[in-house]
């Protein structure tokens, strides 16, 4: 397909890389203002829902048992995480066990 647009296209050498440097250009442009605008909305990148997802099945908008509000003291606290938020670094114990909690 390249090989039949080089040689359709009119001129020498700089102006078979000229048109073929305009007709990616014009490809590029037209993908970028024309089709991806149209498909963004059709592709789910920016759909994110985070959970189960049996939150939103059938959902009227009332109050949920299931949700955990901070604060609330009808609900019990969460769990604890088993690893520290505030660094990468891991619990010494850990290391020194190849990344096994100890007692496992």
């Amino acid at each position: 397909m390249y090989a039949w647009i080089w040689r359709k296209l009119p001129f020498g050498f700089w102006g078979k890389l000229a048109g073929s440097l305009s007709l990616a250009a014009a490809t590029t442009a037209l993908l970028w203002y024309v089709v991806f605008p149209w498909a963004t909305p059709l592709l789910p990148f920016d759909d994110v829902q985070v959970g189960t997802g049996t939150e939103q099945v059938g959902s009227t908008g009332g109050d949920d048992a299931d949700v955990t509000v901070p604060g609330d003291p009808d609900h019990e606290a969460p769990e604890e995480i088993p690893y520290s938020t505030e660094s990468n670094q891991p619990h010494p114990s850990e290391a020194a066990n190849g990344g096994q909690i100890p007692g496992n």
